[in-house]
């Protein structure tokens, strides 16, 4: 299939790379085009503006950071909203608001286009190995088109039936289980610390009984060596994410006290500087509320 690539950060481009090696003919745009060349060498078009991305073929993925660089793309001038062919599927596969979602899914409808939610489950490197997975929702008819694409870059697609709000959802949920996962673990390190127990220990009582899986290995493994540095998703998005599961618990009258929680922990690590660091740095914001170093 012909893409139109649409942001080319760690994620678009491990995704671009999948791409690419499943052969599909893949056009990118980034703001930045030297982010992109990489992505050039490897066999992507570069292209010169989000209306040519729109334009290149049968489908436009973004993958885009946050709400507002996708507001912008999608309904500035020249944006996608106004260049996308009558019929043509916009796939959305960064992690965004309700709100948002649902303002594009119509402004779509309203010019005779499609909008396909398909957020990533899993950090870029596990997307550049294939085991991620994609929480898509859509039009059947767009989903069984796009189909080829997401098995190209994940092991699994995850359906959520024909609204692109339902993807949404999964996303912001799968985001909101973990982050209060985290959260909880740097709870308990801290509790353990306090007793004289080494890190390294709980970890080990951790990952060695009940929760012997990828989320509490990678991110306690993160906590222990304190590697805060080496970022996965920056603290600073996470507490997006906080704030966007509190928003869509808003929406439907679904509270999330675990949430609260979660997010003040983050506007706790941000505020104390940690904002460009992984989201386990949470842990440390915990230490740093027990007293300890």
């Amino acid at each position: 299939m012909k893409v139109g690539f649409i942001g080319t950060g760690r994620m678009g481009g491990a995704m671009v790379l999948r791409l690419l090696d499943a052969k599909h003919d893949i056009g990118v745009y980034n703001r930045t085009p030297e982010k992109a060349r990489p992505l050039a060498d490897a066999g992507a078009k570069i292209l010169g503006s989000v209306a040519d991305a729109a334009r290149y073929g049968d489908v436009a993925y973004t993958m885009l950071a946050d709400d507002a660089a996708l507001e912008d793309v999608v309904f500035r001038s020249e944006g996608l909203l106004a260049s996308l062919p009558k019929g043509g599927i916009h796939v959305c596969a960064g992690t965004h608001g309700i709100p948002l979602i649902r303002k594009i899914k119509q402004a779509h409808a309203e010019k005779g286009q499609i909008l396909v939610a398909a957020p990533m489950m899993g950090r870029p490197e596990l997307v550049s190995s294939g085991t991620a997975g994609v929480f898509a929702s859509g039009p059947a008819d767009a989903l069984a088109r796009c189909k080829p694409l997401f098995g190209a870059i994940a092991r699994r697609t995850f359906e959520g039936g024909a609204d692109p709000e339902a993807a949404t959802a999964m996303k912001i949920a799968n985001n909101f289980v973990l982050g209060c996962a985290m959260e909880a673990m740097g709870e308990g390190f801290a509790l353990t610390r306090k007793y004289g127990v080494e890190t390294s220990v709980f970890y080990d009582v951790m990952t060695d009984g009940l929760f012997n899986c990828s989320a509490y290995k990678v991110y306690g493994k993160i906590m222990v060596d304190e590697s805060y540095s080496k970022v996965g998703q920056m603290a600073v998005l996470g507490l997006k994410d906080a704030n966007l599961a509190l928003e869509a618990g808003g929406l439907k009258g679904v509270p999330l006290p675990s949430g609260n929680v979660w997010r003040d922990r983050l506007v706790g690590a941000v505020a104390h500087g940690d904002g460009d660091k992984d989201w386990a740095v949470m842990a440390l914001e915990q230490a740093r509320a027990s007293g300890l170093a």
